[in-house]
């Protein structure tokens, strides 16, 4: 179902945070969920939306947190659902659960533009 490279939400684990996240050229949105997470499911949508939305100008991938220890404490993550706006080293912005359709679209123009 994926048109491009850059288009839809990919799951990345510890081992592939370097590449995938520390060398991308643009921002990237790490989305933190567990398969236990109620509120997780709620969000999921949203951040689709966000990887069509802004394809052209951010990554969006997403971490389990269970088998990812290493990602979720650097990033200190306390509570999922959780997102991180990262370009290179920088955190750009942080939240920590559910968040709605216009406040992440504000996080994210505020970032990108």
């Amino acid at each position: 179902m994926e048109t491009g490279m850059n288009k839809g939400v990919k799951a990345i684990t510890d081992a592939e945070f370097e590449n995938e996240v520390m060398q991308a050229g643009s921002p990237v949105l790490i989305y933190f969920w567990a398969s236990w997470c109620g509120p997780c499911r709620l969000m999921s949508p949203l951040i689709n939306l966000a990887a069509d939305t802004y394809s052209d100008r951010l990554k969006v991938v997403k971490m389990e947190v269970d088998p990812n220890p290493a990602t979720v404490k650097q990033y200190q993550v306390e509570g999922v659902p959780a997102l991180r706006l990262i370009q290179g080293e920088q955190l750009l912005a942080s939240t920590e659960g559910v968040i709605a359709k216009d406040k992440l679209l504000d996080l994210l123009d505020t970032h990108l533009n």
